[in-house]
């Protein structure tokens, strides 16, 4: 676990993994590499961002998150991308009495 008081000042995309009994798991990235992660309370969060897969920015100052902003746009994506690959890796593949 990172922590934020480990991220230097600046503004990180967070990544939300997952909600369990009010605390939230979030990854932070800088251009689309992983650069630590951090647990948090779920109600410091925005409502648009209290969910998995909720993509928001975070701003840093002295090791704390000073302002979540929201991109509901990158998380519908990355929403409908995850229900795409779901749905390839749930189809039964062709046997071979389908075939005939």
């Amino acid at each position: 676990m990172t922590g934020f008081d480990e991220l230097a000042d600046g503004t990180y995309t967070a990544v939300v993994d997952t909600i369990e009994d009010g605390l939230a798991t979030i990854f932070f990235e800088e251009d689309g590499e992983e650069i630590g992660n951090a647990v948090c309370e779920a109600t410091e969060l925005p409502d648009e961002g209290r969910q998995s897969d909720a993509i928001l920015l975070v701003t840093v100052v002295n090791g704390s998150p000073l302002r979540w902003t929201p991109d509901p746009e990158r998380s519908m994506e990355r929403t409908e991308a995850a229900q795409d690959r779901f749905d390839q890796l749930s189809e039964r593949p062709p046997s071979d009495d389908d075939s005939e």
